[in-house]
């Protein structure tokens, strides 16, 4: 433990390699299908649920929200120096979030436990994920791989090593004791994994755009609202769906299959312009 803890102390944190496993993915649009279920699976920590409860602005700014945790999570992996910053940034921020959960237990956002669990819920989505929007499903070899590319990304945000397991022979015990001892239905978990039409227009691009959103709105969110619930649960490992006990049925799954085989044959096709978020393309043009 104490070579671990002079390891974390006295070296800088490196951001994921440049042609890793999360260069791949990490920016690409499927992606965007899966922030869903890890948000969703986070906030099913009591102390975590209450702190998004109490101090975000998802439920009155959602796509500001949503657009400030997309680039974060962009800098995390492409970003470099700014992704370390980004780290640095993010740990300030939530200084002051603290207060007490459902259960009348105290909270403080930055409790190692808690911090690395939201980190944490990211490993075991783009696993599951893989298995639908990839052609095959990770080889061993592959998931050793993205998952010391993921403690990368956690000491970026400035966990120590000794609050996440260093190997997927320590995850995987970790994961199935969180989701049977901490992890619950929590009401923000609830409401995020709800059928919600109360999404307002996106509020991004020029004046005429955003005025024919707002008209056709009304027509689009009933479609919007059952597909992101169809995602996030179905992006969600099972196990991690049961200890939330949300539903899923064998009609669900045939469809997910469906729709993965159709975009993890479709998508590598595109250029990378269409493929990768800005961000992330920029960054990848910039390394070759």
């Amino acid at each position: 433990m104490k070579a671990r803890e002079t390891r974390t102390s006295q070296q800088a944190p490196e951001p994921p390699p440049p042609g890793g496993v999360l260069w791949d993915i990490g920016g690409e649009i499927r992606m965007l299908l899966m922030l869903p279920a890890a948000l969703t699976m986070q906030v099913a920590h009591p102390a975590v649920g209450a702190g998004v409860d109490e101090h975000s602005v998802f439920r009155t700014d959602p796509w500001g929200r949503g657009e400030r945790s997309l680039r974060s999570v962009l800098l995390w992996v492409y970003g470099g120096d700014e992704g370390i910053a980004e780290g640095r940034r993010l740990r300030e921020l939530h200084k002051s979030i603290q207060g007490t959960d459902a259960h009348g237990r105290r909270y403080h956002a930055l409790t190692p436990a808690y911090y690395a669990w939201v980190h944490a819920t990211g490993f075991p989505v783009y696993q599951h994920a893989q298995r639908y929007l990839g052609r095959r499903p990770y080889t061993g070899a592959e998931e050793r791989r993205l998952y010391a590319e993921w403690l990368q990304v956690g000491r970026v945000l400035g966990i120590d090593d000794r609050d996440m397991p260093q190997s997927l022979e320590e995850f995987w015990p970790y994961w199935k004791r969180m989701l049977a001892e901490e992890i619950e239905p929590t009401a923000v978990a609830v409401e995020l994994a709800a059928f919600n039409r109360d999404i307002p227009p996106p509020p991004f691009g020029p004046r005429g755009v955003r005025v024919a959103f707002r008209v056709v709105w009304p027509l689009l969110v009933p479609g919007i609202a059952r597909f992101r619930r169809f995602m996030t649960i179905g992006m969600m490992p099972p196990d991690a769906r049961s200890a939330l006990r949300l539903p899923w049925t064998p009609r669900q799954e045939r469809r997910l299959v469906r729709l993965g085989r159709v975009l993890a044959h479709t998508v590598p096709l595109l250029p990378e312009r269409l493929r990768y978020l800005p961000l992330a393309r920029k960054a990848r043009a910039a390394h070759r």
